[in-house]
């Protein structure tokens, strides 16, 4: 059984997604009921393969029996496990609050969220690049859906750019595909790391230009500047349990970008070793500098937070740029922390925005919330934790990237991730402020907040006090992984050799 414990985060949303579409005139609650059954069991399944994992042994699994390279392959190691469990517990966390009421304004909406956790499960654990394409795709056609459920002008105009931006680069990603596949002759990711570096010098050319449309590509999906400007208009206007679940959309772009170019362009890639870390870092400090511009001038709740999201972004990217065991292993833990700080932050935007009444997520002076104390904890937790204040996670994951900056990259790096941290420390103390203290008095009669609203409220904004608790384990659980994702031949000798073999691991 265990061993075919790889392929189940992608068969069973799957099979649950397919279930609920094509049964759309069964009653909201059996919906409701398979969606969080499937989610809270891919929550388990997360966990069992980050523990199988945890021991260190890349392992493989063969679709149909076909090895590598030439057959489909999924991978589990310690990255691809941890973003898997990082994602079904941010999508748990989504789907508890949407099945609060967000679920009623489309029938369809259970079914897309699970086919949506398919394509993002399958990007992370795909071995080659064309069923990333094939995964991008799948997530991508869900999350169009996802992005306009409900309906309205706002939510159509951002949908519209986003797909359309979206299918531009879809078209990149296959050409790229096709000259990569025509220079080298194979889209496995392990043997792409064989064969780069033992390419003919004369294809070289050629092969550096698809990869450099396969970053463009990425950095469309992750969101970097100048990529960007999709992301805020299309997260603000998202249901709030759908931008929460996006929060790890960019980070499907990060983990691209870490895994591609560390994998098969890393510094065992010969004359292309390394050759694409140089523009990261220029283009992730950009990044950094302008999402502190942007979550100043934001002007209601959740376009702060899509703001945040970018900051994270450029943050993450400084740390695949520098390329080096310790700044991987302090974006892993960042990269766990604003995941599910921001999609928290998305939800109780929302919650905010309907205890308001007519002033809703923007940042005016209007009515009070119907529960000042309660969403003003959730408020302050995620403020102080999402700008990165000790003594919670934030800081940690900050302070470890610090840390880990050689003397010639700190006055970059220093100067503006601090700059970033205290445009974001002041955007959230003038946006908690306006809401919480300039406000008038509540309605004692208005909404509030749901079980399942808390729920989700709980269980993503309270992750962050459980990531500094358990900081030593996790960074410890981080650091095996970077260690692993840097040793690019175990990846290859770990796949290829046993399909000369005839067998699978």
């Amino acid at each position: 059984m265990m061993q075919h414990l790889i392929i189940l985060p992608i068969l069973l949303p799957l099979l649950s997604g397919v279930l609920m579409l094509l049964k759309r005139d069964a009653t909201r609650l059996p919906r409701r009921g398979i969606a969080l059954a499937s989610t809270a069991l891919l929550v388990v399944i997360g966990a069992c393969l980050v523990v199988q994992s945890d021991s260190g042994q890349i392992t493989y699994y063969a679709l149909g029996d076909w090895q590598p390279p030439f057959g489909i392959v999924l991978v589990l190691d310690r990255l691809s496990a941890l973003m898997v469990c990082l994602t079904s517990v941010l999508a748990l966390g989504s789907l508890a609050y949407a099945c609060a009421g967000d679920d009623r304004k489309g029938s369809n909406f259970h079914g897309l969220f699970q086919l949506q956790l398919m394509g993002i499960n399958g990007a992370f654990l795909t071995g080659d690049i064309f069923n990333l394409f094939v995964f991008f795709e799948v997530l991508l056609i869900a999350s169009y859906s996802l992005l306009m459920h409900g309906g309205g002008k706002d939510r159509t105009q951002a949908g519209f750019h986003y797909v359309a931006l979206n299918l531009a680069g879809s078209a990149m990603f296959l050409i790229a595909l096709g000259v990569i596949y025509g220079t080298t002759g194979t889209l496995n990711m392990a043997d792409l790391s064989q064969k780069v570096a033992t390419l003919d010098p004369n294809r070289l050319g050629l092969l550096k230009a698809g990869a450099f449309l396969l970053l463009v590509v990425f950095g469309l999906k992750a969101a970097i500047l100048p990529l960007y400007f999709w992301l805020p208009r299309a997260y603000a206007s998202a249901p709030a349990p759908v931008a929460a679940l996006f929060a790890i959309m960019t980070k499907v772009g990060i983990y691209a970008i870490l895994r591609v170019y560390t994998l098969i362009f890393g510094s065992g890639a010969g004359e292309l070793a390394n050759f694409v870390q140089p523009w990261l870092w220029w283009f992730a400090l950009a990044t950094l500098a302008l999402g502190g511009v942007g979550v100043l001038s934001a002007r209601d709740l959740r376009g702060q937070v899509a703001y945040l999201i970018l900051i994270s972004v450029g943050t993450l990217l400084v740390g695949v740029s520098m390329n080096r065991e310790a700044p991987i292993t302090a974006l892993l833990y960042y990269m766990i922390h604003t995941t599910l700080v921001s999609g928290g932050l998305f939800l109780l935007a929302d919650a905010i925005s309907e205890q308001r009444g007519k002033a809703g997520a923007r940042i005016v002076p209007g009515r009070g919330v119907t529960q000042p104390g309660l969403l003003g904890v959730f408020y302050f937790v995620g403020a102080v934790t999402v700008i990165g204040l000790p003594p919670l996670s934030g800081a940690i994951g900050k302070a470890l990237l610090l840390d880990s900056a050689e003397p010639s990259e700190q006055p970059w790096l220093w100067s503006l991730l601090l700059l970033s941290s205290l445009a974001g420390l002041v955007a959230m103390a003038r946006s908690g402020s306006t809401v919480f203290w300039k406000a008038g008095r509540g309605d004692s009669e208005g909404p509030r907040l749901k079980p399942a609203m808390l729920a989700g409220l709980i269980l993503l904004l309270g992750a962050s006090p459980v990531l500094s608790i358990l900081a030593g384990p996790i960074t410890d659980f981080t650091h095996a992984s970077a260690a692993q994702l840097l040793d690019h031949g175990a990846y290859a000798e770990t796949i290829l050799p046993q399909s000369d073999a005839g067998g699978g691991s």
